[in-house]
């Protein structure tokens, strides 16, 4: 049976437009259900957060109200949109952005333990996963602006990096509210949003008693138990290749999530040099490593999500130095010309039976 590739470029904490969007994804999650009859899998999908979403179940129970299930995900998706969004200018996250001031201002538990975990990794890296760092891809012309043919100046680099900053953002469990260190900073969780609304439909799923699924958000997955032969969900990496689509490594997904941040589908080309879509928030410039792909498995594809980024970001040396510290499933893929170097921290090799 043909293994489907899913590509999951987490491209670090950019809007939602910029990060790469997997088109076929939902559909090459659809033949992961076994090589069996396809009605032994309920698939479920639909769009999201610019992108599309589906859910597998083999073997659903016949008591599984299918309507009922599909109206709870989108429930959920909704109300992930409603506190997240970047483009909803009435989401919880953009009024927050919006407000001029730096006093504390309440949201929902939901977004401050989301913003807890995005600042639990940017701690832990030194601020490579940063949730701050749009207004510099906005202005490498990889944002909703349009970019023209001039690199900016460092001047300009420069003050915008005065407003990018991991610990500009503060967060209160009680009350539950944000807080700006400064009042035009501007927050975007999307480079962590597509692995929480992974996990929540996660959530949606055990809590109607399914305990074998397959869900996956633009190329953000997360599988748990088995597919409809018995065996574990086997997920396709992506050769990062701008040119074609081809499968990299297959891994068997139980019980985990994962993620995957490249720079192969976003970046542009100006007097020879390639410039990637990835800004490292320290320099405020892209990232110029051999590094062209990071894949990570965590528990919580949120989590995933993250660290994906953050380790791209960090470059092979620092992020697998970083990945083996801290006991992270992680598969880096360099580029030396039209040749590619695979190498796995060591909880990846043995996850992998390596």
């Amino acid at each position: 049976m043909p293994v489907p590739t899913l590509s999951s470029p987490s491209l670090g904490p950019h809007s939602l437009a910029q990060r790469l969007l997997v088109g076929v994804a939902a559909l090459a999650l659809l033949s992961l259900s076994g090589c069996g009859p396809r009605e032994h899998t309920l698939n479920l999908v639909g769009t999201t957060m610019g992108t599309s979403w589906s859910v597998q179940v083999p073997h659903p129970p016949g008591s599984l109200d299918q309507a009922d299930l599909y109206a709870r995900i989108s429930a959920e998706l909704d109300t992930v949109n409603a506190r997240m969004s970047t483009y909803r200018a009435s989401s919880e996250l953009s009024r927050f952005n919006a407000a001029a001031s730096t006093d504390w201002i309440a949201v929902s538990p939901a977004l401050v333990h989301l913003a807890d975990t995005a600042i639990a990794v940017s701690t832990v890296t030194d601020g490579a996963f940063d949730v701050t760092v749009g207004p510099l891809v906005n202005l490498w012309g990889f944002g909703p602006e349009v970019k023209g043919d001039q690199l900016p100046a460092q001047a300009d680099i420069d003050a915008t990096l005065a407003r990018v900053g991991w610990d500009l953002l503060r967060t209160r469990a009680e009350p539950p509210a944000l807080r700006k260190a400064r009042p035009d900073i501007d927050v975007d969780l999307s480079a962590i949003a597509k692995g929480y609304g992974v996990d929540r439909l996660a959530a949606v799923l055990e809590a109607a008693g399914i305990t074998d699924y397959l869900v996956e958000i633009g190329g953000e997955l997360r599988g748990r138990g088995r597919n409809a032969d018995g065996e574990p969900w086997r997920i396709a990496i992506e050769r990062p290749d701008a040119r074609r689509r081809a499968v990299l490594r297959v891994v068997a997904l139980t019980d985990l999530g994962m993620a995957t941040s490249g720079d192969y589908r976003n970046f542009f080309e100006l007097d020879g040099k390639r410039y990637s879509h990835t800004i490292d928030p320290a320099t405020g410039r892209p990232v110029e490593h051999q590094l062209a792909s990071v894949t990570v498995l965590a528990e919580r594809c949120a989590e995933a999500d993250a660290w994906a980024t953050a380790l791209l970001v960090l470059g092979p040396a620092r992020g697998m130095a970083l990945a083996n510290d801290h006991g992270l499933m992680a598969l880096f893929v360099e580029r030396f010309g039209d040749e590619l170097r695979i190498t796995e921290s060591t909880a990846f090799a043995r996850m992998a039976g390596g």
